[in-house]
C-alpha cells in the first residue's frame, strides 16, 4: 500500500533504512504547523485508524515526531485512541505505573545495554503493538534500537541451515529466576510478587500456569520459571508469509539467572548463539529520540533494545493486544 493522507505528512530521521522496499521508520508529521496540536494529532489518528494500522504493518515502525506530545496524560490519548485493547506487561523488567495505560520502560540502569527482544515474547498471549513516548530525551546515547525479525531468521538460515531447523523441529525450553522483591540495580530486576500482581505463593502459580510458566520456588524466596516448549520462529497473518525470529535465545542462553536449551535437553552450540547476536547487530536500525517522540512498533515483526545512556532519560511505554 503506497503512502497516502492528508492528514500527516511524510518525514525523515537519522539511522532510518529501508528493508525489503519497506522504510524504517515511517516518519510521520504535521502536515502544517498549526496542525501539530493534542486535538489535531488525535482527531487524525481516529479518522485514519485503519489506514494507519496498515501502515504498522507495513512498515513494522512508525514514528510520530514533531506533535505536541508533552507528557504521560497526552501519551495514554494517543494510545486510547487506536481503540487497541491492553494487555499487562509479564516480564523481568522492573517499571513503574504511571498513568492510566502508561508505564516507565526497563529501569535498570542507564549503563547497561537491555539486549534485543520481541516484547514478552514467551509468553502466550503477547502485545501486537508496543507504544514508546520520550518524555525525556537523553543527552548521550539511549536509543532504542529495533531490527528486522525476518532478516535475521533469513540470515541465520543462510549461515547454519541445519542448526535453525532443528531447533524449530525440536522447540525451546527456558529457565529465569527472579527474586521475590524488585531489584531496580538490575535490567532484570523484577520480583515475582510485582510480576505476578501477588505475594501469595499458590495464586502466583495459579497465575504462571495461565500465562504458560511452569515455577520452582527456591529458598531464599526467590522461583525460577519455566517456559517451553516455545518455537524458534513464527509466520504470523499479513505479515509476507515472513518467518519471524520470535525467540530469545541470544538473550537467555548461558546466562546466570536464565538458559535456554532445545526441548530435548540438547544444548544450543555457542558458535550460534554467538553468530546470532552478531548478525541481530548488523541488522540493527537506530534513530535519537527527540522530546515528544511518539514511536509505535509491530511487536510481531521487530525486535527492540535499549542503548546506554547519560541521564536523564524519561521513555515511558503502552502495550496493546
Amino acid at each position: 500500500m503506497e503512502f497516502s493522507c492528508k492528514d500527516f505528512k511524510v518525514g525523515k530521521c537519522q539511522g532510518q533504512k529501508v528493508v525489503d522496499g519497506e522504510t524504517m521508520p515511517l516518519v510521520l508529521q504535521p502536515p502544517e504547523t498549526d496542525k501539530a496540536d493534542m486535538e489535531s494529532l488525535l482527531l487524525a489518528l481516529k479518522t485514519n485508524k485503519d489506514w494507519f494500522e496498515q501502515m504498522i504493518i507495513k512498515n513494522s515502525a512508525v514514528l510520530l515526531r514533531g506533535f505536541d506530545v508533552k507528557n504521560a496524560q497526552a501519551f495514554n490519548d494517543i494510545v486510547e485512541a487506536f481503540g487497541w485493547d491492553d494487555i499487562r506487561y509479564v516480564g523481568p523488567a522492573p517499571r513503574t505505573h504511571v498513568y492510566k495505560r502508561v508505564w516507565t520502560a526497563n529501569e535498570g540502569p542507564l549503563s547497561e545495554f537491555i539486549y534485543y527482544h520481541h516484547e514478552m515474547v514467551l509468553i502466550k498471549e503477547c502485545p501486537k503493538q508496543l507504544l514508546l513516548f520520550c518524555e525525556v530525551p537523553p543527552p548521550e546515547g539511549g536509543e532504542t534500537p529495533f531490527v528486522p525479525s525476518f532478516r535475521v531468521t533469513e540470515r541465520m538460515l543462510e549461515e547454519f541451515p541445519e542448526a535453525v531447523e532443528e531447533m524449530d523441529a525440536k522447540g525451546l525450553n527456558y529457565t529465569f529466576t527472579a527474586l521475590s522483591k524488585n531489584d531496580t540495580s538490575s535490567m532484570r530486576g523484577r520480583g515475582w510478587e510485582d510480576a505476578f500482581g501477588t505475594s501469595d505463593r499458590e495464586e502466583a502459580e495459579r497465575r504462571a500456569k495461565a500465562l504458560g510458566m511452569d515455577m520452582e520456588w527456591l529458598p531464599n524466596g526467590g522461583v525460577t520459571t519455566k517456559l517451553g516448549p516455545r518455537p524458534l520462529t513464527r509466520v504470523f497473518e499479513g505479515r509476507k508469509g515472513r518467518r519471524m525470529w520470535f525467540n530469545t535465545v541470544v538473550g537467555m542462553h548461558g546466562r546466570e539467572i536464565s538458559s535456554a536449551v532445545m526441548a530435548d535437553g540438547t544444548e544450543i552450540p555457542e558458535k550460534v548463539v554467538k553468530r546470532c547476536g552478531e548478525i541481530i547487530e548488523e541488522e540493527s536500525i537506530q534513530f535519537k529520540w527527540e522530546k515528544g517522540d511518539v514511536l509505535i512498533f509491530d511487536n510481531l515483526a521487530l525486535l527492540h533494545g535499549r542503548r546506554p545512556a547519560k541521564p536523564p532519560r524519561r521513555v515511558l511505554v503502552a502495550t496493546c493486544k
